[in-house]
């Protein structure tokens, strides 16, 4: 039995998952949270419709979703957990600092559904290490490790920081 202090309870709509990421259309890749259990794991959907704009050249005649953005989607998921955790997380971005042992096992088109689970490998302050794998109909289409680091977000604190203090949040990023 799950501890009902860090699972949640219910799914996160697209509402308030747009609480939490600064992602929008049409780079929003996750539309529903169906599980969550604080800075260990996230569940997350995304589905798939001919209305994506990639579509229109990834392939006219065969549409299928670019592998990168399955990636990118497990980041969003990934951040959807984390930020939660990042104080003053409006000021905070969480940016890709590496892509690993990505494998892409098979297509995913137009009218699929594509359950994203994401687990916490390590976590700090500063960034973290998440192993993604996304799955249709029960099926491995794609998995790869994602290390992603937290930083500010141009033109928001830094701006209006003293000098000394924007370095030295320039540094922290950094470390």
């Amino acid at each position: 039995m799950m501890d009902t202090a860090t699972t949640a309870t219910s799914s996160l709509g697209i509402t308030e998952i747009m609480e939490i990421l600064p992602h929008r259309y049409p780079f929003l890749l996750i539309d529903r949270v169906v599980e969550l259990v604080r800075m260990q794991r996230i569940v997350a959907i995304k589905n798939v419709t001919i209305n994506e704009p990639y579509f229109q050249g990834h392939f006219p005649t065969y549409p299928i979703m670019p592998g990168v953005l399955m990636v990118e989607a497990m980041a969003q998921a990934g951040g959807a957990l984390l930020l939660t955790e990042v104080p003053d997380r409006n000021d905070k971005l969480m940016v890709f600092t590496g892509i690993d042992e990505a494998r892409f096992r098979a297509p995913v088109v137009p009218g699929d559904q594509v359950r994203i689970e994401v687990q916490v490998l390590k976590w700090s302050r500063r960034g973290a290490t998440m192993r993604g794998t996304a799955f249709v109909d029960g099926k491995l289409v794609c998995e790869a490790e994602i290390k992603c680091q937290v930083v500010p977000r141009a033109g928001k604190k830094a701006e209006a920081q003293p000098p000394q203090e924007a370095a030295v949040m320039a540094g922290a990023a950094a470390e």
